[in-house]
């Protein structure tokens, strides 16, 4: 368990509420803006805290990035974990999710995970350590639906499911990148629907993920 998840457990429902809109806050804003032109001023006002309160929680601003890391990256996760990994047509339709929400977004904003690396990853040491698990956490989580779709035989038994995630999280993150800059959805369904097709080709099922 973190530290972060730690000093959670101690808070009162009422401190635990406060620091999440505090997160809430800087998480939204860091989305819209990037973390550099956020600023602690900005998230007190947007959560509607004081600024003691907002020190209360978070020691400083790099502090509080960790939190967003840990938040983004929580429900990233959460939300791909609605879908059954373990089945072709459960891949298919967390596909067709990203890739939607994708559309109806442009693109803006990116990956709300791979978007904090850029500003924190040569500069904040610890940050980038945090993101580096959180990628770690979400490749295991994409891991655990394709090592159950082995076990049950779905997927032949070369099939090696770890480096089918490790490669399914990159075609993630580098179409979100692109579909990011390109205010287009296509690199990212293409990217996916790529890896869709190797792990179809290496299916012992009949069925397809064309369409």
């Amino acid at each position: 368990m973190s530290a972060g998840s730690s000093d959670r457990r101690r808070l009162t429902r009422k401190g635990a509420e406060t620091r999440a809109r505090i997160v809430d806050a800087a998480a939204q804003l860091i989305y819209e803006h990037g973390v550099a032109s956020t600023t602690i001023e900005e998230v007190r006002d947007s959560a509607r805290v004081s600024s003691s309160q907002l020190y209360h929680y978070f020691d400083d601003k790099p502090a509080l990035v960790r939190a967003v890391i840990e938040r983004q990256a929580d429900m990233a996760i959460g939300t791909q974990e609605r879908f059954d990994l373990s089945s072709l047509e459960g891949l298919r339709e967390w596909r067709d999710f990203v890739v939607d929400h994708t559309r109806e977004t442009g693109g803006r904003g990116g990956c709300p995970v791979g978007s904090l690396g850029p500003a924190l990853a040569e500069t904040e040491p610890e940050a980038r350590a945090m993101l580096a698990v959180a990628f770690k956490r979400w490749e295991a989580s994409i891991m655990a639906g394709l090592l159950r779709m082995h076990a049950l035989g779905r997927l032949g038994p070369d099939a090696d499911p770890r480096q089918l995630a490790l490669a399914l999280l990159a075609a993630l993150e580098g179409g979100l990148l692109l579909a990011q800059i390109q205010r287009d959805p296509e690199p990212l369904a293409a990217g996916l629907d790529a890896m869709l097709r190797l792990i179809a080709s290496l299916s012992t099922t009949s069925t397809s993920l064309e369409g």
